[in-house]
């Protein structure tokens, strides 16, 4: 067992570590894209999630399209200054590995040399297994992600449950692999080590996990996949609106907002700053 975070010694988590874990206790995973959160949330985290979701979390983007690989080359440096233990992933955004094998090595060998993480994601199953198996085979550990895949908003043309007719089709003891789950098939053959499965009717995603030899990690999936994965800003209450398969396990968003309108008040009434706010002139004598 690894050392406790924050003594010597301690040794991160690593992308065969997770891949190890497969049916052998829950895998946790948050998004954190800044040094102060990452450092709460690796005490904590298997696996920390640099994800293009920030595009929409901290900069008010509608979709991730317009996350750069500078961005998460610049999030993913301060996530790793803040942790110290678990694996941080980073998400290769748009337009930055879906043109051939080649772009996405030299993409993916950036995040890797220049943020220190220990692995990339990208989106997409059987259209990119080639590309997981090439980046894979070049010493690049791919996490995959299928079924829902904001990069592909525009094509599917709403952030939607995936693979319900699929799931229909299995509980009405159908046996064919629908294209779901030959995509989920596609990603491990290919090579990565994990796979998040995203807004997948759950009897899908329940048989992808039992029958894949990768670890899963559900969002608005299943609860029988091997992991989990949240936006932390969501779960603590920060945005305004979250999706269904999300918990809130705190309302700083309502705390923030009391926060401001006291100072702002203080502020406008001269209850603050107070004299144990100011520096005072020392004389000496």
């Amino acid at each position: 067992m690894s050392a406790a975070p924050g003594e010597a010694g301690t040794r991160r988590i690593s992308a065969p570590d997770i891949r190890r874990r497969k049916a052998d206790g829950k895998i946790v995973v948050l998004t954190a894209y800044h040094t102060y959160t990452a450092r709460i949330v690796d005490d904590y985290c298997d696996v920390i999630l640099v994800g293009d979701s920030l595009g929409n979390v901290l900069y008010g983007f509608d979709t991730t399209l317009p996350v750069t690989l500078e961005t998460m080359i610049l999030h993913g440096q301060a996530v790793m200054r803040g942790s110290k233990k678990a694996l941080v992933v980073v998400d290769m955004p748009f337009n930055t590995y879906e043109g051939s094998k080649e772009q996405a090595f030299a993409s993916a060998s950036r995040i890797m040399q220049e943020t220190g993480c220990g692995a990339v994601k990208l989106e997409g199953g059987v259209r990119m297994a080639d590309t997981i198996e090439f980046l894979s085979g070049r010493g690049i550990p791919v996490m995959g992600h299928i079924g829902l895949t904001p990069q592909s908003i525009h094509t599917l043309g709403s952030f939607r449950a995936q693979g319900r007719d699929e799931a229909a089709q299995l509980i009405q003891g159908g046996n064919g692999a629908g294209p779901i789950e030959e995509d989920g098939r596609a990603v491990a053959e290919a090579g990565a080590f994990a796979m998040v499965i995203e807004a997948v009717a759950e009897p899908l995603a329940r048989r992808i996990t039992e029958t894949s030899s990768i670890p899963t990690i559900g969002i608005g999936a299943s609860p029988a996949c091997d992991g989990q994965v949240l936006v932390l800003e969501d779960i603590l209450g920060l945005l305004p609106r979250a999706a269904k398969f999300v918990r809130r396990y705190g309302e700083l968003g309502e705390s923030m907002r009391q926060a401001v309108e006291t100072y702002a008040a203080d502020v406008r009434g001269g209850a603050f700053p107070g004299p144990e706010h100011v520096y005072n002139l020392k004389i000496h004598t």
